[in-house]
């Protein structure tokens, strides 16, 4: 039995069908998100580094998961968006394509999740979150070519889950793939350094 009601999967799929137009407007998605706001822009804006999506998606979802991740470490309860950042839109045949592509892996993570080790998704538990949500969103704008994305998504990914379904289990499981994502980033870079040092 559903623990919460409405479930992730839920909502996101209500994003989508209660928007016809389109073009939908990115204060239009926060307002829909509710309570839920920071957990789901975290899902949603790590969704596309775990995707085939067009070039620059990827600076795009840093510069926002930045944003979100200051907000994070400042301790507040809503997520408050510039009107210049509210206003913007993006199509909805992309939002369908993010939402749609990940609705199998969200529903089977919700069938193993449940509120436990609440600490982990408390207001003081958020503030130290927001700090590694901010170095992701760095991360991502790292140049790094081909698969460079999908380490930090996928742990800004697990992060979102956990905290939209306040599973702490699954929040630590966050934590243990943004350190990962660090790695695997840093070596990364120190590949294309020498590389880059080779041609000098």
């Amino acid at each position: 039995m559903d623990h919460r009601s409405p479930r992730t999967s839920e909502l996101l799929s209500a994003i989508v069908t209660a928007h016809s137009a389109e073009r939908i407007g990115v204060g239009e998605v926060v307002h829909a998100l509710r309570n839920r706001a920071f957990g789901l822009s975290l899902l949603l804006l790590g969704l596309p580094n775990c995707l085939p999506m067009p070039p620059g998606i990827p600076v795009i979802c840093g510069v926002l998961l930045s944003f979100v991740g200051v907000q994070m470490m400042l301790g507040r309860d809503e997520l408050w968006l510039p009107r210049w950042l509210a206003s913007r839109t993006f199509s909805r045949s992309l939002l369908e394509k993010i939402i749609n592509g990940a609705l199998k892996w969200i529903r089977r993570f919700e069938g193993y999740s449940r509120p436990r080790l609440i600490y982990f998704s408390s207001a003081s538990a958020r503030l130290v979150l927001g700090g590694m949500v901010l170095v992701l969103g760095l991360l991502l704008l790292l140049p790094i070519p081909i698969f460079g994305n999908l380490p930090p998504g996928i742990a800004v990914c697990i992060l979102g889950l956990g905290l939209v379904e306040r599973d702490g289990a699954f929040i630590c499981a966050g934590i243990v793939a943004t350190l990962i994502s660090l790695g695997v980033m840093g070596f990364l870079s120190w590949i294309l350094f020498q590389g880059a040092l080779a041609y000098l």
